[in-house]
Order: structure tokens, then C-alpha cells, then sequence
């Protein structure tokens, strides 16, 4: 495996198992702005026992069997609230009212208006918890004594989706006249939120962040890995190149010299052509002045050149038989070498072959007429170029 294909692996294998941790969920997100409605129940501590009673819940805390708290709001991204509130509720017989056993049982009313702000901004945010504090206003029938009051919160929500959610909160309602007494709300009920309008939480955003980083990181790797590739093929592709004019070179060498070599073997040919072939007369296998001035010619030719190798072909005419014809042809080749040989020429530097009657110059075969001197054409020995 090449180094690219390593380091493509590699980078393909980091991205499968990043990419499942840096992948941006429903959980990095968190609603920045909604409207929101409330149900749910309400508890009155009207005893004016203070903190000394406040968990003393059989004594002093007062509730209906049904949904007794309406509210609506609207929640913004810079962590307020604006929330509209209405409360029903029931003094019992029993409990402890103003400081007394109530006697009598009474109605309880209540509208309230107020300023919530989201503790997140300061502790960090959540998707899930999100606390609150607040001040506000109301109206309150408490005791059958009506009461303007001065309201201050403190409460959370926590959230199972986007939209639903219960909330918890615990008022502390201040009468603006402070003969008609102040008491205690608290109040836990189902929340729903619509208009969502959602940003990435602190977490989100520091997860979005290892994302464009990892893929930023991503992307130089790649495209170091591309420019890596780009030049490995470039090298290749000049290497490829390269390789290709050697060949081209080595062959249009080979090439020259195969066409130098032909060139040669034709010259010597022809110069042993022009010497004339060896010419033998009928039934007899003596060479004749002229044949041996012919072969001098060619011993001094193969002198001056020394890797010269030739094949010396013997032949007869058509007349006699074909066994005679092949036994003179052989005596004729037989006596070319020989006389070669006498003139200093290597015997190894000669081969030979005897052919008879096989190949005729002309038609003159037994089934035709030919004359003596069409004859004497046949009776020879010529030359081949083995080697130079």
C-alpha cells in the first residue's frame, strides 16, 4: 500500500470515529426565545409563621383538589420574562391562618404580574434546568381582606423536550398595606413553550467550534494529501515519460543500426555479386580460372572484413538424374569451400549447402526444351551474407 492510500486510510478512519462525538445534537441546543403557558397547582401559606413554618405542610399550607395556576409569558435572549398569572385557592377549616386556626372556609385570588430573570445567564446554561429569580406585582383576595402586594420568586423549570416541562417556584407576596399581612405561594405545574426560537448553548458553540477546527484540520490534510497525490502522479508521469523517450531512443537505435546492418549485409552482397557467381561446365565439379579469379576477389573481400560468415549454395542443371544431380552439387560446394579455404580464408567462416536440381534460374526443368548456354546459367555456385 502507497504512503497516499496509508494516509487516506488514516484520515477516513479518524473522521468515522470524530465524527461521532463531533456531531451537533438537540442537546447542544438551548430556546433563547418562546412564549409559554403554565398549568398546574398552587399551595397558600397564610400562617405569618415565617420561615419557622414554612415545611409545616398539614398546618399551614392550603390547596384545591383540581389545576388552580394559569400563567403566560414570554421569555426572551437576554434571559427576562414577562409572566401573567392567575391563582384560585381555599383557606381549609384547620389550618393555621394570620397566626390563628381558621374556622371558616374562604376563597383565595390572586393576579399577579412579573419580572422573571434566568439564572443560566449567570451559572452557565443548561438544556434541561433552568432556575429563576423575580420581582413583581399583584392583586390578592386572601382572608376575604383584598390586598395589593409586592412579589418576589424564586423557582426552576426542567425541561423534557423543547416544548414540555414542569415548573416549581415559591413567591413571597408583601402586602402594600402591612396591616392586611403578607404570606407564602408556592406553586409546581406543567409548562408548554411555543414560538420557540433556538441558539446554540455555551456547550454547542464550543462544540461548533472542535467542528470547523476538525474540519478545517480536515481539509489541509486533504488537500496536502491531493497536493501529495498531484505530485506523486506528476512524478510517475515524468518518470512514465522518461521511461517512453528511453525506449523511443533505444529503439530508433536498434533501429538505425538494424538499417545500417541491412545496409552493409546489401553492400556486401552486391560487391560479392558483382564478382560473378562460379560457373561450372556440364557433369563436372572443377572450377575454372574465371570461377577462381572470382573467389580470390572474395577471400580478399572477407579479408578485410573479419565477421564476415557467408553460405557458399551449389547447384546443377535439370538434365541427369536427381540423386547424381544432388551427389555433383555437393562436390561442386565441396570444392568452393576448398578453394576458399586455400586462400587463407577460415573454414569456420563458411557454410554450405547443396541443392541439386532444386533451384533452377529459369524454366529449364526436364519437361522443357532449353539450350546449352540457358543450361550453363544453372551450374553454379553463388553466395549468401551469414554474418558481418
Amino acid at each position: 500500500m502507497s504512503r497516499f492510500k496509508v494516509l487516506l486510510f488514516i484520515l477516513v478512519f479518524t473522521n468515522v470515529i470524530y465524527a461521532q462525538d463531533l456531531q451537533l445534537s438537540p442537546k447542544d441546543s438551548i430556546v433563547k426565545n418562546s412564549w409559554m403557558v403554565g398549568l398546574g397547582y398552587n399551595f397558600v401559606d397564610n400562617s405569618s409563621g415565617g420561615f419557622n413554618g414554612l415545611f409545616k405542610v398539614e398546618e399551614n399550607w392550603n390547596a384545591v383538589a383540581f389545576p388552580s395556576r394559569l400563567s403566560i409569558g414570554k421569555y426572551f435572549k437576554n434571559g427576562l420574562g414577562i409572566e401573567a398569572i392567575g391563582t384560585y385557592n381555599k383557606y381549609k377549616v384547620g389550618k393555621v391562618i394570620e397566626g390563628a386556626v381558621n374556622t371558616i372556609e374562604t376563597d383565595y385570588f390572586a393576579i399577579d404580574a412579573r419580572l422573571s430573570y434566568d439564572v443560566n445567564k449567570i451559572i452557565g446554561e443548561t438544556a434541561w434546568f433552568d432556575p429563576y429569580v423575580g420581582m413583581g406585582a399583584g392583586y390578592s383576595d386572601a382572608n376575604n381582606r383584598a390586598r395589593g402586594t409586592i412579589n418576589a420568586v424564586i423557582g426552576f423549570r426542567t425541561w423534557f423536550s423543547d416544548q414540555w416541562g414542569l415548573d416549581f417556584s415559591s413567591s413571597g407576596k408583601f402586602a402594600m398595606e402591612k396591616s392586611k399581612g403578607n404570606h407564602l405561594q408556592h406553586a409546581a405545574g406543567v409548562v408548554y413553550q411555543f414560538g420557540v426560537e433556538k441558539e446554540l448553548s455555551k456547550r454547542g458553540l464550543e462544540k461548533l467550534a472542535l467542528i470547523e477546527a476538525f474540519e478545517k484540520e480536515s481539509q489541509r490534510i486533504a488537500d496536502s494529501l491531493a497536493a501529495k497525490k498531484a505530485e506523486e502522479e506528476a512524478r510517475l508521469l515524468a518518470e512514465r515519460l522518461a521511461l517512453e523517450k528511453e525506449k523511443a531512443r533505444l529503439a530508433a537505435e536498434e533501429k538505425a543500426k538494424k538499417d545500417a546492418e541491412e545496409a552493409k549485409r546489401i553492400q556486401l552482397e552486391e560487391t560479392i555479386k558483382s564478382y560473378g557467381d562460379v560457373q561450372f561446365a556440364l557433369n563436372s565439379s572443377v572450377l575454372n580460372a574465371k570461377s577462381k579469379e572470382s573467389l580470390r576477389k572474395l577471400a580478399s573481400l572477407m579479408e578485410t572484413n573479419p565477421n564476415l560468415t557467408i553460405q557458399v549454395n551449389s547447384h546443377t542443371d535439370s538434365r541427369e538424374e536427381s540423386s547424381y544431380n544432388n551427389w555433383l552439387s555437393k562436390r561442386r560446394a565441396k570444392n568452393t569451400v576448398a578453394y576458399l579455404v586455400s586462400q587463407g580464408v577460415s573454414a569456420e567462416r563458411i557454410v554450405s549447402e547443396a541443392y541439386g536440381e532444386q533451384k533452377l534460374l529459369n524454366g529449364c526443368d526436364d519437361n522443357t526444351p532449353c539450350s546449352e548456354a540457358q543450361h550453363k546459367i544453372n551450374r553454379r555456385s553463388d553466395f549468401k551474407v551469414v554474418k558481418f
